[in-house]
């Protein structure tokens, strides 16, 4: 399987995870995060998975499983990380807890190395049996309720390291911390090439026309993710360039707040026929990858961002972008060069317009981000960097260049 990303992934990449897989063949690498789908953290391990056991490692991928309370309580969390003022009483850590106990009783948490994805199933550090656990934060945690932070670093400061998307996302801690961007993989059904016919049969059946400039955003619907924004971006570009929006997203089992997102999206829009509002299945990588590909403009106008895979997927697809100035978006673009960081909804608008009246600079933009996206954004980078820190946490005497 990994012999299939010669040509498309850099060849350092491919060389050091064929060295770290031979140095940790046959050792276990388990996974544990809230959910088999929906999110960059789900989408990301169906395809990281069968690529370590390619490489020769035992990988494995366990889900908590939880009722309505419990991912009440974690949003309310995420939430809270990210900056929103809210509450955690201590009956609610408390259920939190209680909530990983009862699965640490249900799974095998034995593994060589354990990679343990956001706060939901952080309190599971408290039945280790053994390895190596890292703790791995997908989320903007720049600015925390600080109570909120605290409480959690409780179980994070148990872990061996910790690793986050962003510098300045990292927390003073006492644990070796280590920065690993998210990825995209090319070859999935989301970001492989289409035939016209595939994308001709996606639009027909989303009713979606293409002959006016497409602006799309794919997104949880979020708060976070300013729907609303964009919509108001897409009214000031409408008064001078004839054009449609598309909001494009898909349920996430650990977020109880999608849906009433999704209906105030609905109200703001105001049943505008040239705004789409797709609530797209699980598992509609196609869709979104021939939504991408038809598009003239992609937003992802994010107000906290943990760091947005959506605008790699776009650039990968050379694509111009415009994303929100915050969280992860900063590290994929490149303002000026492979696409705009924006602060507003008028700037958002201004670029929106800046790209539609200037299609040569939309194309050339959109060049250079696939290329920035094949040196620094795919799986097999990603793979290489969670490799390279197990092995390091394993063997802190040596240099991960005696391989």
């Amino acid at each position: 399987m990994i012999h299939q990303y010669s040509g498309i992934s850099p060849k350092g990449d491919l060389l050091l995870l064929q060295k770290l897989g031979e140095k940790l063949e046959n050792k276990s690498f388990l996974h544990i995060n809230s959910t088999k789908a929906g999110g960059g953290v789900a989408e990301i391990l169906q395809r990281m998975i069968p690529i370590l056991s390619d490489l020769g490692v035992d990988a494995k991928w366990e889900i908590i499983t939880g009722d309505d309370r419990f991912f009440d309580i974690t949003k309310k969390i995420h939430n809270a990380l990210q900056g929103n003022p809210e509450v955690i009483t201590e009956s609610m850590w408390e259920y939190h807890f209680d909530v990983n106990k009862r699965n640490a009783e249900l799974m095998d948490l034995d593994a060589d190395a354990v990679l343990i994805h956001d706060p939901q199933p952080a309190p599971l550090i408290e039945f280790r049996k053994g390895g190596r656990w890292i703790w791995r934060c997908h989320i903007d945690v720049s600015n925390p309720v600080q109570e909120v932070c605290e409480y959690l670093k409780r179980y994070c400061e148990k872990y061996d390291a910790a690793i986050f998307s962003v510098a300045k996302f990292a927390r003073a801690m006492a644990v070796d911390e280590f920065i690993i961007t998210p990825s995209i993989d090319p070859l999935s059904e989301k970001n492989r090439e289409l035939s016209d016919e595939e994308i001709q049969e996606t639009t027909e059946r989303l009713k979606i026309p293409v002959d006016r400039p497409i602006i799309l955003q794919v997104s949880r619907f979020d708060r976070f993710k300013d729907p609303l924004g964009v919509i108001k971006a897409y009214r000031t570009v409408k008064k001078y360039n004839d054009c449609i929006l598309v909001l494009a997203g898909s349920p996430a089992t650990d977020d109880p707040e999608g849906e009433v997102v999704l209906n105030e999206v609905r109200e703001y829009a105001e049943n505008d026929p040239d705004v789409h509002i797709l609530l797209l299945p699980p598992f509609s990588d196609k869709d979104i990858n021939a939504l991408q590909r038809i598009s003239s403009v992609i937003l992802q106008k994010s107000l906290k961002e943990g760091f947005g895979l959506t605008v790699s997927e776009a650039m990968w697809k050379g694509k111009p972008v415009i994303g929100g100035a915050t969280g992860g978006i900063p590290l994929q673009i490149v303002h000026g060069v492979t696409g705009f960081l924006v602060h507003s909804v008028e700037g958002a608008a201004y670029r929106i317009r800046q790209y539609l009246n200037n299609p040569e600079m939309a194309l050339r933009m959109g060049e250079k981000g696939r290329e920035y996206v094949r040196n620094n954004f795919l799986i097999t980078r990603q793979i290489r960097d969670y490799l390279s820190v197990w092995y390091s946490i394993e063997h802190k005497e040596k240099a991960i260049l005696e391989l």
